[in-house]
């Protein structure tokens, strides 16, 4: 399973880009404006050559025609630039014209298997099952993630990939990787606490006092 992470904070992605566990980067309209982005062309391109891979960036628009307009000039910023287009009517008719065009499509705001299903046979290349939504409302978001996998597997003709979003918490990434999901995005603040645990910690700070210590009795 691939990791990408949902930020648009420049500065949070060179760190994990450094890392060398970064595959991607999505990010929405919310993210932008939180990262400060004044000129969002610029930004989408500076992320782009910071991460060498696909990088989400979403419509406004929610009419077929506004969404193909928005998608088309997104898609004009960098070849590493995928359309977010929301699950509804009018996107599936845009998802099915810009397949068409060649142009990525990320299906966002999934929340039943059904959603996946139609998205993926509209030409989407990504489907985001949103998964912390799910479970805020006592419904478990990974069971979602499972059925999709499924679906998609036991149709040769499908190949749209399993991007589980809005994870909440380092658990959430290892349910999603054993659920069969091919990426899963996270904030930061999520990947950067996968990375920690506590015995880490300790058995770092025994073996740095052993070192000392024998430093001390050559000294």
């Amino acid at each position: 399973m691939k990791l990408f992470v949902d930020t648009a904070d420049l500065q949070e992605i060179r760190t994990l880009a450094s890392w060398g566990i970064l595959a991607g980067v999505t990010t929405n309209p919310t993210l932008l404006a939180r990262a400060g982005a004044r000129d969002v062309r610029q930004h989408i391109v500076e992320i782009c050559e910071i991460v060498q891979g696909p990088v989400s960036m979403e419509v406004v628009a929610t009419d077929t025609e506004g969404m193909v307009r928005e998608a088309r000039e997104y898609a004009s910023w960098h070849p590493n630039v995928v359309v977010k287009i929301p699950i509804t009517e009018a996107g599936l008719a845009a998802i099915r014209i810009l397949a068409q065009e060649g142009i990525r499509v990320n299906t966002t705001l999934i929340f039943n298997p059904v959603q996946a299903l139609y998205a993926a046979l509209a030409g989407a290349t990504y489907v985001s099952p949103f998964l912390g939504r799910l479970d805020d409302i006592a419904t478990e978001g990974m069971t979602l993630v499972r059925e999709i996998v499924t679906m998609f597997r036991n149709d040769p003709d499908i190949h749209t990939q399993v991007l589980a979003a809005s994870l909440r918490h380092p658990r959430h990434i290892v349910e999603a990787a054993k659920a069969g999901a091919d990426i899963a995005t996270a904030p930061p603040a999520v990947l950067k606490k996968a990375l920690h645990h506590p015995l880490t910690d300790i058995g770092l700070e025994r073996f740095l006092a052993d070192w000392r210590r024998l430093q001390e009795g050559q000294a």
